[in-house]
């Protein structure tokens, strides 16, 4: 049902006046100004100067076209209707920043944060080190937050045990990134079903087939790492944990809205529901639990049903801190609601603009015949879209435009296959979201790196979760492995 509906709401026109030089100059001309803006401009892809240049990647499109007799009038008409298809995702985005925003009020997040560094045990470092920042990224969605709080702090923790920073810092990134990828509050998470044309919880699904052997093969090769080294010392983390339990009322009950969401989820409920029924909870837990921090962010002195009001709506819509004794938790505790998720729901906007001109013109459709005459496998399809979501790494060094530039062109060439939209956003993410980190030059290499102290280069080769996910993505698809079909075709198995 989700594949036909897609089909029929995003045609692709066809244009045999245009030749495939004429439909990949638009390409060319986007990844270039990205790349100079990048470069020049140091944008950071959701500040909005990358959200420009593809607006001027798509007046390069509509030039094209008219010069291949595409009216204006047709070039806007498929705009509207590329913008109407990202309607569920926009509206999913938004209820994703105000559920982060209760659930870092009411305490569900640094609980979850609280209880996930207990786990850390000196004789298995770095092993932990993977799981600790694998639990709060998938708390927080933020790989970046993940890195620059608890990861600073691990870092810290390393270089007193006398353990390679390198190492850590690679456990570090390997855990923030499996949680940048499985968590529903994560940007990326969002952003590849959306471009791809399935729904965020099929895709997460659909992601764990690979993410799932990735990070159990990361944790082994740690755990054997692990052993290698003799740490001296112990890891203490009581400071951290002695602030947050000082600014929360940190209860194993606030699990409850949590598990209760992901029941909903495993029951195919619907995403909007799931996650509106999961800010609505942790309002409610907020009021419950955690009153003094409800009474703070609304401003008032006292509890009472108007600051409860106007505290639980700042969370929900707008920028919220949670002040601790510890400044690097004070970046951790914060959420942005749903104003926060206006930058990529920009981004996502001005891509379906560039995308919407380009099918307009005919480009997609000669593209994609392109591609599917050039690639007459399955593994050949995933293998170009491994390649340009990694080029697009290296060249516009930012992991949304990786995500969004691929997943917008190679939509059709993977239902020409009769290959679920699934497949593609679970590629894009399996090579677009992590490998952004092994690029020096690209923003999040840059910013991890910066954050951590530690270059790219003595990281690289321990980021074994990064670099392992393209790989395992062209594996499951050289070995036809639960490569998923669209409605109507015999089922991969």
């Amino acid at each position: 049902m989700e594949d036909e509906k897609f089909i029929k709401d995003t045609k692709v026109l066809e244009n045999r006046e245009l030749n495939i030089w004429e439909a990949l100059f638009p390409v060319f001309a986007l990844v270039g100004m990205l790349a100079y803006n990048v470069f020049v401009y140091g944008d950071d892809s959701l500040g909005g100067s990358n959200q420009f240049i593809l607006l001027l990647g798509a007046a390069v499109a509509a030039i094209v076209g008219m010069f291949n007799k595409v009216s204006f009038d047709t070039m806007i008409e498929e705009v509207a209707n590329n913008i109407k298809s990202t309607t569920g995702a926009i509206l999913i985005l938004l209820m994703v920043g105000s559920l982060a925003g209760t659930w870092l009020i009411s305490g569900i997040i640094p609980t979850m944060i609280y209880y996930g560094l207990q786990i850390l045990n000196p004789t298995i470092f770095l092993a932990a080190t993977v799981v600790i920042c694998s639990v709060i990224s998938v708390a927080t969605g933020s790989s970046w937050t993940t890195s620059a709080t608890v990861g600073i702090a691990l870092i810290g923790i390393a270089e007193a045990l006398g353990i390679s920073v390198g190492m850590t810092a690679g456990a570090i990134l390997s855990g923030a990134y499996f949680g940048d990828k499985m968590s529903p509050l994560s940007d990326t998470t969002n952003l590849a079903p959306a471009m791809a044309g399935t729904d965020l919880f099929t895709h997460i699904r659909y992601m764990t087939l690979t993410t799932v052997p990735t990070i159990v093969v990361t944790l082994i090769v740690f755990t054997i790492l692990g052993f290698s080294v003799e740490p001296s010392g112990t890891a203490d983390t009581s400071a951290i944990l002695a602030s947050i339990d000082s600014a929360f009322n940190i209860s194993p009950w606030l699990f409850a809205v949590p598990v209760l969401v992901i029941v909903l989820i495993v029951m195919k409920t619907s995403p909007l529901i799931a996650l509106l029924l999961g800010t609505l909870l942790g309002a409610a837990a907020a009021v419950i639990f955690q009153p003094e921090v409800v009474t703070a962010v609304s401003g008032y002195e006292t509890l009472s049903f108007e600051a409860a009001y106007v505290g639980l709506m700042n969370a929900i819509t707008i920028d919220t801190e949670i002040i601790t004794d510890n400044a690097q938790l004070n970046d951790l505790f914060s959420s942005g609601g749903m104003y926060g998720m206006l930058g990529t729901i920009w981004l996502i906007i001005c891509a379906m603009v560039f995308g919407g001109i380009m099918d307009a013109i005919g480009a997609l459709a000669t593209i994609s015949k392109a591609l599917l005459n050039l690639f007459h496998t399955t593994f050949g399809l995933f293998a170009s879209t491994v390649f340009s979501c990694i080029t697009l790494n290296a060249t516009a060094s930012d992991q949304y435009l990786a995500i969004v530039v691929p997943g917008k062109m190679f939509a059709k060439a993977y239902r020409d296959k009769g290959l679920a939209p699934e497949n593609l956003s679970r590629s894009l993410e399996d090579s677009g979201t992590v490998t952004s980190v092994l690029i020096p030059w690209n923003t999040c290499g840059a910013y991890h790196s910066g954050v951590l102290g530690v270059p790219v280069a003595s990281y690289f080769v321990y980021a074994i979760f990064n670099y392992l996910s393209p790989f395992m993505t062209l594996f499951y698809a050289a070995f036809n492995i639960k490569i998923r079909e669209l409605a109507g075709n015999a089922a991969a198995q």
